[in-house]
Order: structure tokens, then C-alpha cells, then sequence
């Protein structure tokens, strides 16, 4: 055989490694992404017809990269003692103003949020983002609390989901001070 085919053969070959290679390598990364962020992967990475999407595995990653920036500390037990003592007065006042008692939960959530070290100062989106990187189980709640509380703003919110609204709150605060 001449020598040019050898040559070829030697490429084809590198070619097809190469592209074995990034096929493990994105499989890896997606089981990774996958597992890290649960059912906020399909929300974000999975497209119309439930194929992987690149751009929404790079927004996970982004994000994940963004919330390596982060320093988040955990909190002292008695600021923990002090923030469920807050939490309870919420729970508490509920019957009589369902309304302040969702007003009062999304306050505290992000007062814990910021002693912890996320950044609430953003955009509610930014920090259900990165809130999504720790605590992806349940960033679909909190983004639903948000929402009947914007409405609640309003007065376009029913006892009912000001109710559901706060169960979401408590699921995440409860992880926030335990975390």
C-alpha cells in the first residue's frame, strides 16, 4: 500500500477517536448535570421534545460556576433558633392574614438567604437560579411561592394558594437553616 493510505486510514482513525472522546465526554457531563440538578435539568436542558439542549446544559453550568463564586456560610445555632422562632410567628398569624403571613415568609426566606451568603439583591430569577445549584429539588417551589406571592401583592391570590405558598416557603427555609 502506498503510503498516502496509511495516511488517510490514520486520520479516519483519529476522527472517529475524536469523536468518541466528546461523545463519552458530553454523555458524562449530562448524566453529571442530570444528577446534580434533577427535575430543574429537564426544566432548563431538555428541549421541546426532550432531547438535551446545549445552551440550557451550558446556562446549569453557568450557573454552577456563578454559585462557586459564592461563599456560603452556614448559620450560627442561635441565629437558627432565632429565624424558627420567626417562622413559627409567621405560621401563627396565617389564619388571621394569610396574605402578610406569605409577605412575611418570602421576607424571611431571603433574609436567611442573605446571611447565608446568596445574593438577593438580584432579580428573583438570579437567585432561584443559584438557589437551584444547592437545593434543585426544590427551587420549582420556591419559584411557585414567588409567583402566589407577586399575585398576593395584588389581592388576586386565594387562601388556598397562599397556604400551598407557604409550605413551599417552609420546605426551602427548613433547608436553608439546616444546611
Amino acid at each position: 500500500m502506498d503510503s498516502w493510505v496509511w495516511i488517510v486510514i490514520a486520520v479516519a482513525v483519529v476522527i472517529v477517536a475524536a469523536v468518541v472522546i466528546a461523545a463519552v465526554w458530553r454523555a458524562r457531563r449530562r448524566a453529571r448535570l442530570r444528577e446534580a440538578f434533577g427535575p430543574e435539568y429537564e426544566r432548563v436542558a431538555l428541549d421541546g421534545d426532550g432531547r438535551p439542549d446545549r445552551r440550557g446544559e451550558a446556562e446549569l453550568q453557568r450557573r454552577q460556576a456563578r454559585r462557586a463564586e459564592l461563599e456560603i456560610r452556614p448559620l450560627a445555632a442561635e441565629r437558627q433558633q432565632q429565624y424558627l422562632a420567626e417562622w413559627h410567628e409567621i405560621q401563627a398569624m396565617f389564619v388571621d392574614t394569610p396574605d402578610r403571613s406569605v409577605a412575611n415568609a418570602e421576607a424571611l426566606v431571603s433574609q436567611v438567604m442573605r446571611e447565608r451568603g446568596y445574593p438577593v439583591d438580584a432579580d428573583f430569577e438570579q437567585q432561584a437560579d443559584l438557589i437551584s445549584v444547592d437545593h434543585p429539588q426544590l427551587v420549582r417551589d420556591y419559584r411557585q411561592a414567588h409567583r402566589v406571592y407577586e399575585r398576593s401583592l395584588s389581592d388576586r391570590a386565594d387562601t388556598d394558594e397562599l397556604r400551598s405558598s407557604l409550605v413551599y416557603y417552609r420546605s426551602l427555609f427548613s433547608e436553608l437553616l439546616a444546611a
